[in-house]
């Protein structure tokens, strides 16, 4: 579940992350609140949107497939045997 949430969160801040380290190796402090206006703010967001959308289109295009079926879990000779995709 986590998986989820944190794929499109990572890619959404990668825009965020990368202003970050261009202020840091230009030798500006990232943090002052001048180099984050509005208009920065707001191009970072859409970027970042953009590339959450097609970085988890991407991942469901290309993401591993399993042909067979899924075993759910089950006891087998008195032991607990865990679910699996055939």
């Amino acid at each position: 579940m986590w998986r989820a949430v944190l794929e499109p969160l990572a890619f959404f801040l990668s825009p965020f992350l990368a202003y970050g380290l261009y202020l840091g190796l230009r030798r500006r402090y990232p943090l002052a609140a001048d180099h984050w206006s509005r208009g920065a703010l707001s191009t970072l967001g859409l970027i970042g949107l953009v590339i959450a959308a097609v970085g988890m289109l991407l991942l469901g295009v290309f993401a591993e497939r399993h042909s067979g079926g899924y075993v759910p879990a089950h006891i087998e000779n008195g032991k607990l045997v865990p679910g699996r995709m055939q």
